[in-house]
């Protein structure tokens, strides 16, 4: 009894180093992105640092301490709403991003001085930083956590695309009440391919399709498809033609990207006169796909 409690104690501190242990690499790469491309090109962050920004113009107050006192209430709300494990992996994220980025502040090196080249390299490399980030279940505060709580309530949309409609906004804020129209479409560059590269990192490219076949040989397609070439699951649906008013088995099956052709090759062997139509699936959970308690 007491080596199976050891062995889940250590498979659980395994667990909590290997989440740190992401976070600072993802820290890193977000740091180098910010620090070596996007900051030296007066490339503007939305989130709670341009809204600081923003008050910063009529207040006077300090940025920095703008940014702590809108991050309060927000990490109040993560603790409240989830947790104190992401509480913590939240502040370890806010942390070690501020110092990476300190500490890169050091070195005078520019990656490049070209606004555009920046935008997208510097873009990829905060986005792989931060993808990374969430992907452990931390963020870096300020309206990330924002997007965590919005995420859980409308889950259709994905982490990245919510971060970006939210620093749109800042962003076009910024530029309106500093003028700088120039540096703001930049920051919109750059926050467009964040967002893009944080839902890549966080949702991959293995994209499904949904197929729904309509053939009078609808039994031999079915074995095909669960024990032929496809080896993949269907539901059969039950339909009826509007004008012949014919009964009709409808097949229905989600398939991965790259089973498409085979899976067209197979129907046309089967039945060429048969009708069938091929949709993209945004999100498929279960056997066979993503796990659905891995939701992120």
């Amino acid at each position: 009894m007491d080596s199976i409690k050891k062995q889940l104690e250590k498979k659980k501190a395994l667990k909590y180093l290997s989440k740190y242990l992401v976070i600072v690499v993802g820290a890193a790469v977000y740091a180098i992105g910010f620090q070596f491309f996007l900051f030296p090109n007066a490339i503007v962050s939305g989130g709670v640092v341009g809204i600081a920004m923003i008050i910063n113009v009529f207040t006077s107050l300090p940025v920095g301490l703008l940014t702590v006192v809108l991050n309060v209430p927000l990490f109040f709300i993560a603790w409240r709403h989830f947790g104190l494990d992401f509480l913590l992996g939240s502040l370890a994220g806010v942390a070690l991003s501020s110092v990476m980025v300190d500490l890169f502040a050091l070195s005078s090196l520019v990656a490049t001085n070209d606004p555009m080249l920046a935008s997208i390299i510097g873009g990829v490399i905060k986005g792989a930083g931060l993808g990374m980030i969430y992907y452990v279940g931390a963020t870096t505060g300020g309206v990330d956590i924002v997007a965590k709580f919005l995420r859980q309530r409308h889950a259709h949309i994905n982490f990245g695309t919510i971060i970006l409609i939210m620093d749109v906004i800042i962003i076009a804020a910024y530029a309106f009440v500093l003028k700088r129209y120039e540096s703001a479409m930049y920051s919109l560059v750059a926050m467009f391919v964040v967002s893009k590269v944080i839902d890549l990192v966080l949702y991959g490219t293995d994209n499904s399709s949904v197929c729904y076949v309509i053939s009078e040989h609808s039994d031999e397609i079915i074995h095909e498809i669960i024990s032929g070439r496809v080896h993949r699951g269907v539901t059969i649906l039950n339909g009826a033609g509007a004008y012949s008013g014919r009964e009709e088995k409808i097949l229905m099956c989600v398939i991965k990207r790259q089973q498409i052709s085979e899976f067209r090759r197979m129907i046309r062997s089967i039945d060429p006169n048969s009708f069938c139509i091929v949709t993209d699936a945004k999100d498929v959970f279960g056997k066979g796909f993503e796990n659905i308690a891995e939701v992120k």
